[in-house]
C-alpha cells in the first residue's frame, strides 16, 4: 500500500489542479493521498468529485506557524489531517494567515525591486492565479526573469529564504496554539520536514520534544530536504518521544523536482492517524475503503 500525506495543489502553490492531483496519484499508483494546501481547504471538494477507483482522499492542510525562542524566529509548517473544516476557531485563524498573504507578498515584491530585480505585483498575481499567493509563485517569477535557475535557488538567504534579503514576514501560528487547534478540531498533527536546513533556521529538538508534550502527533522524516543523517536524526527523536513518523512527497506539481509517492507513509502510522482522528474522515473513491 503507497501512502503519499504531503501535497500541494493550486488551492495554494502547487501547479496541479485537485482534480488533476488526484488523478496524477492514481496513475503514480498511489492507495492513499493527503491533500495539505497551505492554510486552506479549498481544493478538498473538488479533489473528493474527481477521485478515481480505489483512490482515497485524506483532506488535510500545512499550517503555517513560526516558533519563537532566545536563537531568534523558526519557520514551522504543522501538517493538520482529519480535522473539522467548519470549527469556528481554526477556520477564523486559517483565514486570517491565509488574508495576510497578499500584503506580505506585495512587501516582498518590493523588497526584490530595491533589490534590483524588475519583477512586478502583476507578474506574481499570475503566477498565483487563484491559489493562495506565496513565496513559491515570487520564486516562479524570479525563474521566469532569469533571476535564478529553479524555485529551489530562489530558496536560499539571498532571495526568499526565511531571513533573506527579499523575505517578508506573515501572520503565522504559534506552533504550540496550532497542535491546541487541530485537536480541538478532531484533527491529527505532523511536524513537517523539521530538519530542512536550506529553508532557514531548523526546529530545535527542545521544541519537538515540547511540541509533543503539548499533543503533536508525529513528524516528517522522509522528505527530499532532509538527507540520510537527517532522517536518521528525526527516527531517533521520534522513538524518544513516542511520535509516529510519516513520509511524504511534499508534492507541488512542475514548481518543484519531485514525484508524487517519492517518499511515502508506513500502512500501520497511516492507520493509527485515521484511529486517533475525530473531525474528519478518509475520503474513499470508487471501490476504496474509509479506513485501514
Amino acid at each position: 500500500m503507497r501512502i503519499d500525506l504531503h501535497t500541494h495543489s493550486t488551492a495554494s502553490d502547487g501547479t496541479d489542479t485537485p482534480a488533476a492531483l488526484v488523478r496524477a496519484a492514481a496513475a503514480q499508483g498511489l492507495d492513499v493521498v493527503a491533500l495539505t494546501d497551505h492554510d486552506t481547504t479549498r481544493g478538498h471538494a473538488e479533489a473528493a468529485a474527481a477521485l478515481p477507483e480505489k483512490l482515497t482522499l485524506v483532506p488535510g492542510a500545512e499550517l503555517s506557524c513560526r516558533l519563537t525562542g532566545p536563537e531568534g524566529p523558526v519557520g514551522v509548517h504543522m501538517l493538520a489531517y482529519l480535522f473539522d473544516p467548519a470549527e469556528p476557531e481554526l477556520l477564523r485563524r486559517r483565514e486570517l494567515v491565509r488574508d495576510d498573504r497578499v500584503p506580505r507578498a506585495r512587501a516582498m515584491v518590493g523588497r526584490l525591486r530595491a533589490l534590483g530585480v524588475d519583477v512586478t505585483w502583476e507578474q506574481v498575481a499570475r503566477i498565483a492565479g487563484d491559489g493562495s499567493v506565496g513565496r513559491p509563485h515570487l520564486a516562479e517569477a524570479l525563474v521566469e526573469l532569469g533571476v535564478v535557475d529553479s524555485v529551489s535557488a530562489a530558496f536560499t538567504e539571498e532571495w526568499l529564504a526565511d531571513g533573506g534579503r527579499a523575505y517578508a514576514p506573515k501572520y503565522e501560528l504559534d506552533p504550540f496554539e496550532a497542535v491546541r487547534l487541530v485537536k480541538a478540531a478532531g484533527g491529527v498533527t505532523v511536524l513537517a520536514h523539521p530538519f530542512a536546513a536550506k529553508r532557514g533556521r531548523v526546529v530545535p529538538e527542545e521544541a519537538v520534544a515540547r511540541l509533543a508534550e503539548a499533543g503533536l502527533d508525529g513528524v516528517e522524516a522522509d522528505h527530499a530536504e532532509h538527507d540520510a543523517a537527517g532522517r536518521a536524526r528525526v527516527r531517533a527523536l521520534a522513538a524518544d518521544l513516542g511520535l509516529l513518523v510519516t513520509g511524504s512527497s511534499d508534492y507541488h506539481g512542475t514548481r518543484k523536482d519531485i514525484a508524487l509517492g517519492a517518499h511515502t507513509t508506513d500502512p500501520e502510522i497511516y492507520g493509527e492517524i485515521t484511529r486517533r482522528a475525530t473531525g474528519a474522515f478518509p475520503v474513499p473513491g470508487a471501490g476504496g475503503s474509509p479506513r485501514t
